[in-house]
């Protein structure tokens, strides 16, 4: 598919980029379309481009020294991502990978580096980002601390509530493997939590998506005030 300057304008990052600029970038920068459980962006590779989530979603993951696979964010359309390799030139520090059909836009790193750190509007939304994604980590180390697997569950899906368009529902649920991966939990034990959320009318599943239909009682849980339904 053929990157025009209009799909670029619509990621918030270069909407403050003149058309002229835009229409250069377009004509270097490459779409790719993954298949689930595609690799996007390999950890230790150099940086080569900076990646725009199209449609779908993706997961960034790590491994612990024994192999096992652990979450570090979800990547939402319109998202953009490897940015700290473009900003300094060390290799990507994780794995990206797609947990739904998706289509990512690349740009060349010698390309959008000067415009990140030479624009005042970029530079500030490149260091927002960064902040978020900082939040994020901190946010995930508390939930993978917590004790109660229920906990664990009802905080990320707060988390995910929080980025969705509407906090009611979250699209494109990921699956109960992909969850476990981000809360350092069994599959198992958020299949049995989600029966539970299910049984009470907490959650309910439509299609691909999550619909939260007691956000105070997964508040509350979250939060540790309710141990349990």
């Amino acid at each position: 598919m053929t990157v025009t300057p209009a799909l670029l304008q619509r990621l918030p990052l270069l909407q403050p980029l003149p058309q002229v600029t835009l229409a250069e970038l377009a004509r270097q920068a490459q779409t790719k379309t993954l298949n689930k459980r595609e690799v996007v962006l390999e950890k230790g590779l150099p940086p080569q481009h900076l990646y725009f989530l199209i449609e779908g979603r993706l997961q960034g993951v790590d491994f612990t020294i024994d192999g096992k696979e652990v979450g570090t964010t979800f990547i939402d359309p319109m998202d953009f991502f490897g940015e700290l390799g473009v900003v300094d030139g060390e290799p990507h520090p994780e794995t990206v990978i797609a947990i739904a059909k998706s289509r990512v836009v690349m740009i060349p790193r010698a390309s959008i580096r000067p415009l990140l750190l030479g624009m005042p509007s970029m530079a500030e939304a490149l260091v927002l980002r960064l902040s978020s994604k900082l939040r994020e980590a901190h946010e995930q180390r508390r939930i993978i601390g917590l004790a109660n697997p229920l906990q664990k569950v009802c905080a990320q899906l707060t988390v995910l509530s929080r980025k969705a368009s509407s906090a009611a529902i979250i699209s494109d649920m990921p699956t109960h493997q992909e969850l476990a991966i981000m809360i350092n939990a069994s599959r198992e034990t958020v299949t049995r939590a989600f029966q539970l959320l299910q049984g009470k009318s907490v959650v309910q599943r439509d299609g691909n998506n999550l619909r939260i239909q007691n956000a105070r009682v997964l508040e509350e849980i979250a939060q540790g005030v309710r141990p349990t339904i």
